[in-house]
């Protein structure tokens, strides 16, 4: 009779261990990853906010032969590493994270009245946004209206987009961007705090002209379309920062599936989500996305394998990919979650993270900002540190 009630024992036991299953085990392993990554990234935030604390209104930019590169707040990545503040703060609560948030935050203040150019809202939005999202200091309200107000005047009725620069103009009428789409997100938020319509007009506008006239029919994207200002018509179409014009520059293409997986998100209109959903397999099933998808800085490099691979691009797309599942179909975010996973485990591996106090203190290495250009190759960047940080965070909320 014993024996019995032993097997019968040993038998529940196992039925109960089966009951775990694999995804239940690479959950939890999953889970230790993002752990470890979320403590070591606080650690070298740490050390990155004291070496800039005492030089006042520099933050970091990237770190080049060796050399610390910094900026003030008038480069476009400014709001960047107060951001990634932001989001160490929000998982690991440690109060002089929080300190250094606001120090940070505060360096960019002064970029609210920037109408020279679209980047406000990376600026503002990032730091100034999740230092509201976490803590609901009314000042930050302020910050943040005034700088969708002076983003809004860079919208031209006529031509019905922001536009993004104002330089070049012997080649280019009225440019825009991809990454423009990207700066949508402060102009919501501000329609939803003073429910002026006009805010989220200018957004809806910009979203549909991007989504006509920036994408191929692969759903890849340009970097620059140029608009004539009299017809307010595509004359010029660019990828000046990849491989070609025709070519698929892959920040510019993660650029497009985040903006559109929000969109979506802030609207509802199924148009976005059918738009982020064909960018995310155009990206999951390209034949030089390698098996680990971190991308090359530009599918179509003619020197693939045998050139860099863009970090960057992989957190913004990770970033996007667990946010896309939460709207997709069950096959679909089934399968963009498990890419997002394997690009968090990928970049917290020590081939893309940083030990404790090299890399500039920054955390993750291999990023390229302009390759074309010999600007930031194979360096690391603060907004990979920044997008790999919200895609650590929203990951560890689905496990």
């Amino acid at each position: 009779m014993f024996n019995k009630l032993l097997s019968l024992f040993i038998i529940l036991f196992g039925l109960l261990a089966c009951s775990e299953g694999p995804k239940e085990n690479d959950d939890q392993a999953l889970k230790a990853i993002i752990d470890s990554a979320l403590v070591f990234a606080e650690k070298q935030a740490l050390l990155m906010a004291e070496k800039y604390k005492d030089q006042e209104g520099r933050l970091p930019r990237t770190y080049e032969h060796g050399k610390d590169v910094s900026s003030d707040s008038r480069w476009w990545c400014s709001g960047f590493f107060p951001g990634s503040l932001w989001y160490i703060y929000e998982n690991n609560q440690n109060q002089a994270v929080l300190t250094y948030a606001e120090l940070y935050t505060d360096r960019v203040e002064q970029e609210k009245y920037t109408t020279d150019n679209h980047d406000v809202g990376f600026m503002i939005y990032c730091s100034f946004g999740n230092g509201y999202r976490l803590t609901k200091n009314k000042n930050y309200e302020e910050v943040m209206l005034t700088a969708a107000r002076s983003l809004s005047t860079r919208y031209d009725p006529h031509v019905r987009l922001i536009r993004s620069w104002d330089h070049n103009t012997e080649q280019w009428q009225y440019p825009v961007i991809i990454d423009n789409i990207m700066n949508l997100e402060l102009l919501l938020w501000a329609e939803n705090y003073t429910g002026d319509a006009r805010f989220k007009e200018i957004a809806i506008s910009h979203a549909d002209k991007t989504m006509a006239h920036h994408f191929r029919s692969d759903y890849s994207s340009y970097h620059v379309v140029s608009y004539d200002t009299l017809s307010g018509t595509p004359h010029l179409k660019q990828t000046h920062q990849g491989y070609s014009d025709e070519s698929s520059w892959s920040r510019g293409q993660a650029w497009g599936l985040y903006g559109y997986t929000y969109l979506y998100r802030d609207t509802k209109d199924e148009r976005y989500l059918k738009q982020a959903q064909h960018i995310a397999d155009y990206l999951i099933d390209h034949h030089h996305m390698p098996d680990d998808y971190i991308p090359y800085w530009d599918y179509n490099s003619p020197d693939i394998p045998d050139t860099y691979r863009d970090v960057s691009a992989a957190a913004i797309m990770a970033s996007a990919l667990v946010e896309l599942s939460e709207y997709a179909d069950n096959n679909r975010a089934s399968r963009y979650i498990q890419v997002a996973k394997t690009q968090i485990k990928t970049m917290a591996s020590p081939e893309y993270t940083a030990n404790l106090g090299e890399n500039g203190c920054f955390i993750l290495k291999h990023s390229v900002g302009a390759y074309p250009l010999q600007s930031e190759v194979d360096v690391p960047l603060t907004y990979a540190d920044y997008y790999y940080l919200e895609a650590l965070t929203r990951l560890k909320k689905k496990i």
